[in-house]
């Protein structure tokens, strides 16, 4: 019983300092998404464990919502992206979208997010970040 106990936490220390050692976790990138159009073009990296690249500059953490929001969109869109959906950009479009995913790519304009409702809300989750956690213009 001493045995396993000391083992236990033999593990549980090693794991501790492991930790503390600044190992560098990599963590799953949810989606690379890249926004054109008026102004500057925008690209966004985030990964599963809330963290965004924006532009290429150093990594900020997103807020609780967003990380629930950014992985709600990535199952969301999976299938999309699993079918390649690509939608022309249309009279009047502002804004064009791309964004990869582990199952494919997406292209869209901000006039596709009438009607399609997650497109929308990716829209949304755009700005927010920009705004939130890179302190860029949205």
């Amino acid at each position: 019983m001493r045995r396993r106990a000391a083992a236990l936490a033999l593990t549980v220390g090693v794991s501790v300092l492991a930790g503390g050692c600044g190992l560098n976790v990599e963590l799953a990138d949810l989606f690379l998404l890249t926004r054109t159009g008026q102004g500057s073009k925008l690209t966004m990296l985030v990964n599963s464990g809330g963290q965004i690249t924006c532009n290429g500059r150093k990594q900020k953490m997103l807020s609780s919502a967003l990380v629930i929001q950014a992985r709600n969109l990535a199952d969301g869109l999976a299938n999309d992206a699993q079918q390649h959906l690509d939608l022309p950009p249309k009279p009047g479009t502002v804004f064009t979208y791309r964004l990869k995913l582990q199952q494919g790519t997406i292209r869209f304009s901000d006039r596709d997010t009438l009607h399609h409702p997650l497109l929308a809300q990716l829209e949304l989750f755009t700005a927010q970040a920009a705004q939130q956690a890179c302190g860029l213009a949205g």
